[in-house]
């Protein structure tokens, strides 16, 4: 799909420097931009790569003036914020060529699912009983979705995920493929024969609107009640979310962070990868952990920033982390201290 720099500029409330009527069909990087292409400048290290690209429009901010010539095949788009108008292009450009509506053949859909407007459902696609699907919600090909699921409007499924029985997924929710909603919780309960007894998990798991759950995470049904997740969460891929754990509005976690069961995390929270978190825990609200850190115990103070395992203030294991890197040089100092002493007497 073709645009021109006026129906870009149009959509982002730009200022047009060119050929108002330069057609684009793709996007690229700056310093990779060829014709037919729009780039964007926001970073000034990047600002060489401007006066060699062989883009056909740049996002600049309005700020931007020009230290050389610039190719006369350039045109200029000159907005507020260049980055956040990308964001803003690339979106509707997602938007645009996502628009498929439908139901492709073969597929497996209950007669009594309810399937609002405009969705799209993808070949080999399973839908269960008395699943209630929104308008405009996307399922790709080979999705499961189990009896008594919710989906809201606007939704998106990729391939190969699996939402389990009774699950609700919210407004403008993005689930990526290999995602599993809803499976059973790790619970089992010790016998007197020294074996596990498996505990039933009869809950469910609730996103709310607008969260993101990355590919190949997996966020566990709880054993009664839910395990939520908040308005405007956004998960990276390959996370671990246990029983009846809740995660507060618009948190973000990135890869392969493990979540206990139970425990319960603020709001705005930004957790790093490799992240472990122990179950029946609190953690409050805009608290910051560092990557590859261990949480222990509840974090009560707001804005809290920690790091290491198990985790402290961040300030406290800089100072250690300078103390312990130290320790080789100290051990040298001590052994050569012994030996002196050894050699006096």
């Amino acid at each position: 799909m073709e645009f021109t720099a006026e129906q870009i500029a149009g959509l982002l409330n730009g200022e047009i420097e060119g050929d108002k009527n330069a057609v684009v069909n793709n996007m690229a990087k700056i310093e990779e931009g060829k014709q037919g292409t729009i780039t964007f400048l926001a970073n000034p290290k990047y600002e060489d790569f401007i006066y060699t690209t062989q883009a056909t429009i740049a996002l600049v901010n309005k700020t931007f003036e020009p230290t050389q010539t610039l190719p006369s095949t350039l045109t200029l788009i000159k907005v507020d914020d260049a980055y956040q108008c990308l964001t803003t292009l690339l979106g509707y450009y997602d938007q645009v060529n996502q628009q498929r509506t439908g139901i492709e053949q073969p597929t497996f859909i209950s007669d009594s699912t309810k399937i609002g407007d405009d969705c799209y459902v993808g070949a080999f696609a399973y839908v269960g009983n008395n699943v209630t699907i929104g308008n405009n919600v996307k399922i790709y090909p080979h999705v499961y979705i189990g009896d008594g699921v919710v989906i809201n409007d606007n939704t998106t499924i990729y391939s190969g995920a699996k939402v389990y029985n009774n699950c609700v997924i919210g407004k403008s929710c993005t689930i990526h493929s290999g995602v599993i909603l809803g499976s059973d919780g790790f619970g089992f309960a010790p016998s007197a024969a020294n074996d596990y007894k498996k505990v039933p998990q009869i809950g469910n798991v609730i996103l709310e609107d607008f969260v993101e759950i990355g590919s190949n995470s997996t966020i566990d049904r709880a054993t009664m009640g839910s395990t939520i997740i908040r308005k405007g969460v956004k998960l990276d891929n390959l996370i671990q979310v246990a029983h009846n754990v809740e995660i507060g509005e618009n948190t973000v976690i990135a890869a392969q962070t493990g979540i206990a069961g139970s425990a319960k995390l603020g709001k705005n929270m930004m957790v790093g990868g490799q992240v472990g978190i122990v179950g029946h825990l609190q953690i409050a609200d805009e608290v910051k952990i560092a990557a590859q850190s261990g949480i222990g115990q509840s974090i009560v103070r707001k804005g809290e920033i920690v790091q290491g395992s198990p985790a402290f203030s961040i300030g406290d294991y800089k100072r250690s982390y300078v103390l312990f890197r130290g320790l080789p040089k100290l051990r040298a100092q001590i052994i050569k201290l012994e030996t002196k002493l050894k050699d006096e007497e």
